[in-house]
Parts: structure tokens; C-alpha cells; sequence
């Protein structure tokens, strides 16, 4: 098990992500690029489009898509919607698919989380594919156990080559683009004076969020280094040859970067398989910057290196066919992002999203009152995007008001999406001499480069933002972020069943409260006490906050520390919003069921400061009426607090957004 939060290792990690993306002075050009290879590819199958009907030969028979037993239809309301499918072809040829194949903690995670409303279908690359479709049957139904009654009706194995199909489904997987953690042939090259031919055998770097270091395209020296569980002088300037075994992955490599070797290949012992090395508990606080990768044995360079002779060695990448799609319950074609580590949980995690759609939907379909603001329009620049919108008449008769938005991006492929993840905010005015001008309605947070997002987000306190006939709308992020495409509907309807609101409460009135900022020693000096009295006709009173940490200080806030924020009413009331999953290993993984985006080309995984990326930021909502007095003056303080004191980075403190209100009900 790995430890429960990033470590300064991981952190630093993220940060290099973020070095890497701000390559994107050139995102402009990148993103023309890749959109023109989109379109010059192989046609016909696109992200969206509808899947057609298929059948392949089974282990068990045959498999038909769409299933039998499933609605003919899935827009027919009256009819659940068919199961979500999901493709996987295996090649031996991946070191990668090796480990999701062989890691008995990926097995498990297939049988545990992969939904009851999935199936999978198992395919090969390969020309052994009869004997691998046994094979990858044996290797679920040892890791599933007792579970493997549960889930076997829902997995399928083809002993049919992916080239053998005689159908659409290999198209999808040779067209779509394909690079990253789960796809493309990573591979080490080693050459040597005694050999005519080199010697080429696949590779699985280390976990991805756990070495600093990364190889280069230049050759290196390969130097014999034991079992790299203690110093070696020689592996100096050199990559270090190390056995499996003797000590832990996390020793060998701290070990061998100690004796200054520029990297490290250690080599599974004859009939082992590869291994996803990765740091363990509190080693992952120990920042190591040097690449390591592992493989298996190969007789070849053992037998060189035994006599001495000189080996050199480079690492490649060779593309391949994509190894996954799916298709979602609604029929279309769906693309399955980026596998950070060799494990089912990924796959189950795109089926759990596809169950979230599918509800977001339905809910979609009950009755309101619409209002259009965005259709897909481009949100990029100063500006972002803009409308001016009619408001319903008589705006009090509603008492919810929901954001039905979507992001997507410029092109059908993932490949065409932001390279980075962007917070997002909804601005409205509706009076422009109104001191409620400008403030914001609704923040989400962008996907690292995934098109996948829609949520429906319950802001009903905010209809007393709403003051006007006609109101203005603006949506945007950082104007230096490459575009995205925005959708947006307003959503008034009513609480009950009914059809009108006056059995509820119903908010007529705000007071603008707190704002955040820079989260350094100063923070709290900013904030003043206020002072407020509630109007006569109120019976409720609300506080409404939507709270974010941001930035990386020597604490890691605000956007992986743990912060804690409290709003004191009357001197003697704290309410408080602790975000203590900040730094969590799945800490946004697991918010996958609320939206979140999954399977994301970054660090997407860790718990944040009071959001994850490709998810809407959820209003915090207090009723504080029994902390008021109704018929005087009350006073309310806000003040944020890091490890249960005043901030006090020693470097580049972080910051945090924030929009505070009391609403008022009557």
C-alpha cells in the first residue's frame, strides 16, 4: 500500500507536470498540429458517435452488442438504458498491460469496483489470442475468488486476434490516438560491439508520480550493479544493472542514486513477471531524482556485462493500437483516458462515470423552466465567454435554480483538450449599479486534457443575485489557457412536487461577506469583523460559501494542505469547513460518482483543497438561524486557519478563492 498523501516527492512531481505544460507557450501551435493529424486520420469512428451492433466469438459462446436482453432503444424513457460495454485489447508486447495482467491488486480491484452495470470485453493483438483469452479468464477467476460467481456473466473473452474480427471494432482501436501511461509500446534498447542485431526488450518506468527523473533520448552506459541494495562506485555517470530481490525497489534506487548513477533497470528474476516499482509509506517523502524502469532478464546482456564487454542502452517508445474504448450506456463510442498505473481500478472508474451521466440525465428530464445561455461556445482569453439572457417572469415563484453545465473540448478526440487543469468561474450581473454586479454564480475545474463534463449544480441561495429582467453571463478561466468549449443552462423550477414554491422558504435578499486571497502570514489581519441586522420579513438565514485552496507553498497549500475555515457568528457559533482529504491519494478518485472527470492525463487522483479537477465546486450551505438574534444585531468573522494556526509560509504562498454570503429567506 502506498502512503495517503503525495509527500514532497509526488508534490515536486506535480509541479514538473506543471513545467511540462507550460510548454504550452507553444499550446497554440501544439493544438493545431494534433487537430489536423485528427482529421487526416483514419474516418468513420469518432468520440460520440453511435456504436453499431456486433457480435464476436467467446470462451463461452458468443457475444452480441447490444445485448439481448436490453432495451432496443436506450432514449425510450420507459426502459432502463443498456449496459455500458468496455473493449480491451491485449498485446504481450506491452510491459504495461504485463502488470495490469499479472498485479493480483489489479485483478482484485476488476472484481471488486468494476459496476453491475458494465461489461468488459477482453480481446488480443496477438496471434495467440485462444490461449490468451484462457489465460486472462484463469488470471480474474483466481484474483476474484468468491466473487467470480458476481461478476462472470458480465465478462467476456474472445479467443479471436483483434485482426480477425471481421467487424468496425479494430478501426477504433488502429485510428484513435494513442499515447501516455496505457498505451504505446515503451522499450529499452541495448547495444553492444559483440552483438550484429540489439537487443530490445519492453519496460514499465517506475510509478509515475513517484521518481523526479525522466530518461533522455541520448544512449547511456549500462554498468553491473548486483542486487543495488548497497553502494557500487563503478555504476557512477552509468544506468545501474540490478537484479530483483535482496531489498526493496525504493532502496535499491535511493541506493544506486547515492553511487551517482544517471539511472536504473532492474531486471525480474527468470519467471517472474515485471513489477509497478513504487515508493511505500514514508519512503514516498523522500524526493529521488533519477529514472528507474523494469524489465525482464535478458541473457544477452547478462552474458556481456559477465565478461566485461561494454553495453550501451537507450529507451523508445514505438506506437501502438489503443487498448481501450467504450461504449457508454446511451450508445456512443467513448474514449477511456489515460491509465496512470497498471490497474483495473481505472477501467471501473470510466464505468462509474458513465453510471453518473446516466443519472445527471434523468435528472436532466425533470421538469424546469430553461433558460439557454452557452451551446457550445469557445471560452478562451480575457473574455471568456459571454451572453445576455431574459430571466422568466416573475423570478419569485421559483426556489431552485440549478447550472446545467459542459465543457468540452475543440475537437472529438482528448488529444485536442487543454493540456492543464484551470479553475472556472461563472460571473452575472443583472443591475450593473447593483453592489451584487460581477459576483459569482458558479467554479468548476477543468480536466487535464479530457473532453468528458457536465454536472448540474444546485445553487437555488443565489436566485437574490438574479435582480433584474435581463441578466449578463460570463464564464472564464485564465485567459492565457488554451480553449474550451462551454455549455450552459439555467434551471428554475420548484421544490416539490407540487409545482409551486409557497409551502418553502424562499430567498428574496443577500449580504456579500468575505473574499479570500494570498494564504500567508497577513491572511487573517484582512478580515474584519461585520455587523448585520435581518430584515423584518426574513425567517431563515443562510451562510453560503464557495471555498478553494490553490498554490504550492513549503506546506503544499493551499491546493494539497489540509486548511480549515470558520465563520463565528455572534462571538459564539463557529461554523467550520475543514477540507481534510487535501493530499489524499484518491482523495478525488474516489469523488468519481459526483462527476469527476476520471482517467485525466495528471495528478487528478490526490484529494485537493476543497475541489478535484473536472468537477463543479459545491456550494457550502449553513442554516444559521438559531445563531442569530431575528430582532437585533448580530456580527459574523471569518478567519482561515493551516495545521489549527495563522498561516506562515516560509516561500510562495498559495491562495484561496472565496464567495461569501448571508442569505436571507423569507
Amino acid at each position: 500500500m502506498t502512503r495517503s498523501s503525495p509527500g514532497p516527492a509526488r508534490l515536486w512531481l506535480r509541479l514538473c507536470w506543471s513545467c511540462c505544460c507550460l510548454l504550452a507557450a507553444v499550446e497554440g501551435r501544439l493544438f493545431t498540429a494534433k487537430l489536423w493529424s485528427v482529421r487526416a486520420g483514419l474516418g468513420g469512428f469518432e468520440p460520440g458517435d453511435a456504436a453499431p451492433a456486433f457480435s464476436v466469438s467467446t470462451l463461452d459462446g458468443e457475444f452480441s452488442y447490444p445485448p439481448k436482453d436490453s432495451s432496443s432503444s436506450s432514449s425510450s424513457s420507459s426502459s432502463s438504458p443498456r449496459p455500458a460495454l468496455i473493449i480491451h485489447a491485449f498485446t504481450n508486447k506491452s510491459a504495461f498491460l504485463e502488470v495490469l495482467w499479472t498485479s493480483n491488486m489489479s485483478l482484485s480491484d476488476l472484481a471488486e469496483f468494476l459496476p453491475p452495470s458494465a461489461q468488459v470485453l477482453f480481446i488480443s493483438m496477438d496471434d495467440s489470442a485462444a490461449e490468451q483469452a484462457l489465460w486472462m479468464r484463469e488470471q480474474v477467476y483466481g484474483a476474484a475468488g468468491s466473487r467470480w460467481k458476481e461478476i462472470r456473466s458480465r465478462l467476456h473473452f474472445s479467443p479471436v486476434p483483434l485482426h480477425m474480427l471481421g467487424n468496425w471494432i479494430p478501426r477504433v482501436f488502429y485510428s484513435w490516438g494513442c499515447g501516455g501511461h496505457n498505451c504505446g509500446l515503451a522499450q529499452v534498447v541495448f547495444t553492444s560491439s559483440e552483438w550484429s542485431v540489439p537487443v530490445i526488450s519492453k519496460r514499465l518506468n517506475a510509478r509515475y508520480d513517484w521518481l523526479n527523473g525522466r530518461w533522455d533520448p541520448k544512449p547511456y552506459v549500462l554498468a553491473e550493479a548486483g542486487d543495488g541494495c548497497k553502494p557500487v562506485p563503478e555504476v557512477a555517470g552509468a544506468v545501474a544493472w540490478v537484479s530483483e530481490g535482496g531489498c526493496s525497489f525504493f532502496t535499491k534506487i535511493k541506493t544506486m542514486s547515492e553511487s551517482n548513477a544517471t539511472g536504473v533497470l532492474v531486471y525480474a528474476s527468470p519467471g517472474n513477471p515485471i513489477q509497478d516499482m513504487n515508493c511505500v509509506g514514508d519512503e514516498c517523502n523522500t524526493t529521488l531524482n533519477i529514472p528507474a524502469a523494469m524489465l525482464h532478464i535478458e541473457p544477452a546482456v547478462v552474458e556481456a556485462l559477465s565478461k566485461g564487454k561494454s553495453v550501451n542502452v537507450s529507451f523508445q517508445v514505438t506506437p501502438s493500437p489503443n487498448f481501450f474504448f467504450a461504449i457508454d450506456h446511451q450508445g456512443a463510442l467513448a474514449e477511456m483516458g489515460w491509465f496512470l498505473y497498471p490497474t483495473f481500478r481505472f477501467l471501473s472508474w470510466q464505468a462509474e462515470w458513465f453510471d453518473f451521466y446516466t443519472g445527471l440525465l434523468e435528472q436532466a428530464k425533470k421538469p424546469a423552466d430553461v433558460v439557454p445561455v452557452f451551446d457550445r461556445v469557445l471560452m478562451q482569453g480575457e473574455a471568456g465567454a459571454q451572453a445576455v439572457v431574459d430571466l422568466p417572469p416573475d423570478l419569485l415563484r421559483y426556489d431552485v435554480l440549478e447550472l446545467d453545465a459542459a465543457l468540452s473540448c475543440p475537437g472529438l478526440r482528448d488529444e485536442t483538450c487543454a493540456h492543464w487543469d484551470h479553475t472556472v468561474q461563472l460571473f452575472v450581473c443583472c443591475d450593473r449599479f447593483s453592489p451584487h454586479c460581477n459576483q459569482e454564480l458558479g467554479r468548476w475545474i477543468t480536466a487535464f486534457r479530457r473532453g468528458t463534463g457536465r454536472w448540474l449544480t444546485d445553487v437555488s441561495p443565489l436566485l437574490a443575485l438574479l435582480n433584474g429582467e435581463r441578466c449578463s453571463l460570463t464564464m472564464k478561466t485564465v485567459p492565457w489557457a488554451m480553449p474550451w468549449m462551454t455549455s450552459l443552462n439555467l434551471r428554475f423550477s420548484y421544490s416539490n412536487s407540487s409545482g409551486n414554491s409557497s409551502e418553502n422558504f424562499k430567498p428574496f435578499k443577500l449580504v456579500s461577506l468575505y473574499n479570500g486571497g494570498t494564504f500567508d502570514r497577513d491572511y487573517n489581519k484582512r478580515f474584519q469583523e461585520i455587523k448585520f441586522d435581518i430584515p423584518a420579513s426574513a425567517k431563515k438565514v443562510e451562510l453560503y460559501a464557495v471555498i478553494t485552496g490553490h498554490g504550492s507553498d513549503d506546506n503544499a497549500c493551499c491546493e494539497f494542505c489540509v486548511t480549515s475555515h470558520f465563520f463565528s457568528v455572534n462571538g459564539i457559533y463557529n461554523n467550520s469547513r475543514i477540507f481534510d482529504s487535501a493530499g489524499s491519494a484518491l482523495g478525488c478518485a474516489l469523488r468519481v460518482g459526483e462527476g469527476g472527470v476520471p482517467n485525466e492525463h495528471g495528478t487528478w487522483l490526490y484529494g485537493r483543497g476543497g475541489w478535484c479537477d473536472g468537477l463543479q465546486v459545491n456550494p457550502w450551505r449553513i442554516d444559521i438561524t438559531p445563531q442569530v438574534n431575528m430582532g437585533g444585531t448580530n456580527t459574523i468573522l471569518y478567519f482561515g486557519l493551516f495545521d489549527g494556526r495563522n498561516p506562515n509560509p516560509a516561500r510562495d504562498p498559495g491562495y484561496i478563492i472565496m464567495y461569501s454570503y448571508l442569505i436571507f429567506y423569507k
